[in-house]
């Protein structure tokens, strides 16, 4: 595996979370800075050494509401 990507939004709660595609792989944090080392222990706990993605991709949504 080369490359993995993580959908990452803002919680309803505050803060954010990351699921990864393709992968069981799911964490949160308070901010973008916790949020990616929070995603790359998670990467590093979920493959084992040697066998995992070199690259992490985040691929940002944010979904925003408009009134007319």
């Amino acid at each position: 595996m080369n490359e993995i990507i993580f959908y990452v939004e803002e919680s309803d709660e505050g803060g954010y979370t990351a699921r990864a595609l393709g992968e069981s792989i799911f964490t949160e944090a308070d901010d973008l800075s916790q949020l990616r080392d929070s995603i790359r222990d998670a990467v590093r706990c979920h493959f084992e050494e040697g066998v995992g993605p070199k690259i992490i991709r985040l691929h940002y949504v944010r979904e925003e509401l408009m009134a007319l």
